[in-house]
């Protein structure tokens, strides 16, 4: 092959070569426009729901007494050990008793000595009696013997009323448990003189079964409770002992049941908060007074809500709010009105959602308001009729 012939081959394959590369540089630069975004979408729950309040409350002895000596004296014995467990009327302290059975003994002497005086007194009065009317002695001696007798009764009251003073005396020398409960630390050792000068405190005895949870409710919580009990044409007494639902601070739920035992008849001006009392069964003595424990109430029952996944909710500047996706498949921002964090992740949804609305529960990420996306229907996970909510931030 001649040279001309070669250069107008390689011309011609040069040519070749430079029309694929472009072609192919202009496939590369054409736009190509993504397939719509994978969301999974989900109707609004509707069920209804319990509502509660959720506070914060601590633990008190149901009884708490002081135990006092309330006589002079020794004290002779101890029956207990600190912090044990004792039963009513069980002997706890023991005081030294001799001097108070002597001054028993005396009483009861001086009450046996004012008996026969009294009789004497009443035989001299028959006899006085008897002359006077028979106009015998004097209206003077009559009176006289009168008067003796009446003194003689007054002398014998008051005998017996020191005999029982006495045996009051005598029975403070025992300190005994004035209920079922547990007795702290000995505060004064044996051999040790109490009473001297007023009362000695010995121990202190408390009652943890039932044990009590006090706490606090808001004025804002108190009016609601109140409109609902007049929306149903009922008062606090018509609906019996409230129950409530109690936690330690370590455990998960609310475990322990109780019941409202007392509410504070006016809300305090200082706190705007009223006074709330739950008595709760503690027979595993596992609260012990001063804890801090979760406290839960319900604040309305059966009430009709939608709720939604808490995960698929977004916050802006403006609030909570969702992504729908119309007929259309396109997706839209929805402000919404947010309520109670209902058991199971389900938040509910006071207001901004229809019952037939499409939500994005599934792929937030990829959804942009304005947008079409590809929707997959998901179904709701089959839930109670009646589920509770717990009070929390929306």
């Amino acid at each position: 092959m001649t040279a001309a012939k070669l250069a107008k081959v390689a011309r011609i394959t040069a040519l070749g070569l430079a029309g694929v590369l472009l072609a192919s540089c202009g496939e590369r630069n054409t736009y190509v426009a993504p397939p719509p975004a994978e969301v999974s979408v989900q109707k609004p729950v509707a069920r209804k729901v319990t509502l509660y309040t959720e506070q914060t409350g601590s633990t008190a002895a149901s009884k708490k007494v002081d135990l006092v000596a309330r006589v002079q004296g020794f004290l002779e014995t101890i029956n207990y050990a600190d912090g044990q467990k004792v039963k009513k009327d069980e002997l706890l302290f023991g005081i030294e008793k001799a001097p108070y059975e002597t001054s028993l003994a005396i009483a009861t002497a001086a009450q046996a000595q004012q008996e026969a005086l009294l009789a004497q007194a009443d035989a001299d009065l028959g006899r006085q009696t008897q002359l006077a009317q028979r106009q015998i002695n004097s209206e003077a001696k009559f009176d006289d013997s009168r008067a003796k007798r009446n003194s003689a009764a007054a002398a014998l009251d008051q005998a017996k009323g020191q005999v029982q003073q006495a045996k009051i005396n005598l029975g403070y020398t025992e300190i005994k448990a004035p209920f079922d409960g547990i007795v702290s630390a000995r505060l004064v050792d044996a051999g040790s003189l109490v009473g001297a000068g007023g009362a000695t405190k010995l121990s202190t005895i408390l009652q943890i079964d039932p044990i009590y949870v006090n706490f606090n409710i808001n004025e804002q919580q108190v009016l609601l409770v109140r409109q609902q009990l007049r929306s149903q044409g009922l008062t606090i007494k018509d609906v019996g002992p409230i129950p409530v639902e109690i936690a330690l601070q370590t455990e998960a739920g609310f475990p322990h049941k109780g019941r409202i035992d007392y509410i504070a008849p006016d809300i305090d001006p200082n706190t705007g908060t009223l006074s709330v009392r739950a008595q709760l069964d503690n027979k595993d003595s596992l609260f012990m007074p001063g804890l801090f424990v979760r406290v839960r109430i319900a604040t309305q029952t059966d009430m009709p809500a939608l709720l939604v996944p808490d995960t698929s909710l977004g916050n802006d500047q403006q609030g909570r709010y969702v992504l729908v996706v119309d007929d259309k498949n396109i997706v839209a921002q929805r402000a919404v009105e947010t309520g109670d964090l209902v058991e199971g992740g389900l938040r509910v949804i006071k207001s901004g959602l229809k019952p037939d609305d499409r939500v994005i529960v599934a792929g937030m990420q990829r959804a942009v308001p304005g947008s079409p996306v590809a929707p997959r229907d998901v179904v709701a996970d089959a839930a109670p009729a009646t589920g509770s909510a717990q009070k929390a931030k929306p």
